[in-house]
């Protein structure tokens, strides 16, 4: 598959490699993108890249408690000069409650609920935004936790928001429940976390990882001339701390706590729960960053206005 100078330079901002070497990396992988990426992961040139694709739209991400139901929402709005119109704020905030309200089963069903304050659907509340606002609007995505104590946290404005849901019980201080929970989710926000805990990593990913560290320990061994069942031995062991390294950026219960980070946040949250006489246990969380894996249509201004001499 052929490549393009475009393609080379989003290598690049993906993996902070230099040009040269992603450029090798895609004539060696054949154009394609991912294979690339890991060909540079195994030469030990590029971090692990991260699931989050790349933020190009543009609306808001929503967080909140209604009657003890956490919601996080995702809306989305062609401009950033939209998404700070407070018309479009209060929407936002509208169907964050009217999912919970409704408790849908999906954004299909989200969107035929009723909206907060009118006898309007979601669906109809959102035209009539359209045709106001004069940008086309969807709402992209939402969760619920029914159970337990939520704890919502809404990022510069809402380029991000975050929900943590939290067993907690024998505590009677909710005060501080709530202020661990705004620190545990604005470590969420800040590191980007991809799971709670070990047991929940997608094991397909974690046979990849491995896969890749393996390779990539191997190719440190060679320089050594090591016999193949040494290399072979210490590569094993290499790997098993690096998956551990992997757990910690991954995972958020085994992430070091920002603000004491000689804890993990497992820790620190047990910590607290003895501090406070009772229990917490950390059940789930859910981080949205607007347009996250969306691609913005790239205009090519000189071509539009070429295209209009003619």
């Amino acid at each position: 598959m052929p490549f393009t100078a475009q393609n080379v330079k989003e290598l690049r901002e993906a993996t902070g490699v230099g040009m040269m070497d992603c450029k090798k990396a895609l004539t060696e992988t054949d154009g394609d993108m991912e294979k690339a990426i890991i060909y540079l992961r195994e030469r030990g040139l590029a971090a692990a890249q991260k699931k989050a694709g790349r933020v190009t739209a543009e609306g808001m991400a929503y967080a909140d408690v209604f009657d003890n139901i956490g919601v996080a929402v995702e809306v989305n709005a062609e401009t950033d000069f939209v998404a700070k119109n407070d018309m479009f704020v209060d929407f936002v905030k509208g169907v964050a409650e009217a999912a919970a309200k409704n408790s849908p089963a999906d954004v299909d069903a989200l969107m035929a609920s009723t909206y907060p304050g009118t006898d309007k659907t979601v669906a109809e509340q959102q035209q009539e935004m359209i045709l106001v606002i004069g940008e086309n609007i969807s709402v992209r995505r939402f969760i619920l936790y029914k159970e337990g104590t939520s704890i919502p946290y809404v990022h510069a404005g809402g380029k991000i928001g975050v929900i943590v849901n939290m067993e907690v019980s024998g505590i009677s201080n909710m005060d501080a429940v709530t202020e661990l929970g705004k620190d545990i989710a604005m470590q969420i926000a800040a590191m980007r976390p991809l799971y709670l805990d070990t047991s929940s990593v997608d094991p397909a990913e974690l046979e990849k990882e491995k896969e890749i560290q393996m390779t990539k320990a191997l190719e440190e061994n060679k320089e050594k001339n090591l016999p193949e069942d040494k290399s072979r031995q210490i590569a094993e062991n290499m790997v098993k701390g690096r998956i551990n390294k992997f757990y910690e950026e991954i995972c958020l219960l085994n992430q070091p706590y920002v603000k004491e980070n000689k804890l993990t946040v497992e820790k620190h949250v047990q910590q607290v729960a003895k501090e406070l006489g009772g229990k917490i246990v950390v059940k789930g969380f859910t981080r949205f960053e607007k347009g996250e894996g969306i691609e913005k249509k790239q205009d090519d201004f000189a071509a539009e206005v070429a295209s209009m001499m003619k």
